[in-house]
Order: structure tokens, then C-alpha cells, then sequence
């Protein structure tokens, strides 16, 4: 999983990331192509989270079975699925929009860093 995540960059994935919910994959030669999770769940949402393609199998309906099995998963659990993407990707936003999501809100994040006195 963490290999696929360094892969495919869908943003923060950790070795711990996988216990924050339940994970889907597709194996091709018994190696991980690709994947799907749940991360954030807040009351009657749960976020559809680390979607990855091996780029070698980028086009295949992948990303699209992932995302519509998580959705099933969430729905039948009586949560709505939701999700984000950074806005530079937008092969993945194109994949979402197809399935039926829409852009809500836009988010800035930023780095910050708390500035001490030294004495």
C-alpha cells in the first residue's frame, strides 16, 4: 500500500494510514494496482480516501470500480460519500465528476510554523 501511495501521490498516506478505515484493492500477478479507502468519518459522512492506479494501469476502469464499490460500502453502512482532490489533479477530478460528485468548496492549505522567542 505505502509503495502504491509513494507511486500515485494522492496525498497524505502514511504506514498507520490504513487503519483510519476499511481499504479495497485490485491485484494484477499478486501485486497491489490499485486501491481505495476511507479515512475522515464525520456524523452521516464517510470520505472516499487514497485512490491509487498503478500508472501502468491507468484506463482500465480501476479508479471507477474503487470509487463505486466505496460507495456502496458507505451507502450501505447509511453514510454519504464524499471526498477531495488536489485541484492540480484533475485527471481524478475528471473520474469523480463522471461518477456523479461535485465540486462543494474550494480549500487553501498552507504550511505554517509557529515562530518561538529564543532567550
Amino acid at each position: 500500500m505505502l509503495d502504491l501511495a509513494k507511486l500515485c501521490k494522492p496525498g497524505p498516506f502514511r504506514s498507520q494510514t490504513n487503519r483510519l478505515g476499511d481499504f479495497i484493492g485490485t491485484f494484477r500477478d499478486g501485486a497491489l494496482v490499485a486501491m481505495a479507502g476511507q479515512r475522515l468519518k464525520l456524523p452521516g459522512y464517510t470520505e472516499i480516501s487514497a485512490l491509487c492506479v498503478d500508472p501502468a494501469f491507468r484506463g482500465r476502469g480501476m479508479g471507477t470500480e474503487l470509487v463505486r464499490r466505496m460507495c456502496d460500502r458507505i451507502r450501505d453502512a447509511g453514510n454519504t460519500p464524499f471526498l477531495h482532490a488536489y485541484a492540480s489533479n484533475t485527471s481524478a477530478i475528471a473520474l469523480y465528476e463522471h461518477l456523479g460528485f461535485v465540486t462543494r468548496t474550494r480549500v487553501e492549505a498552507t504550511n505554517w510554523v509557529r515562530n518561538a522567542a529564543v532567550q
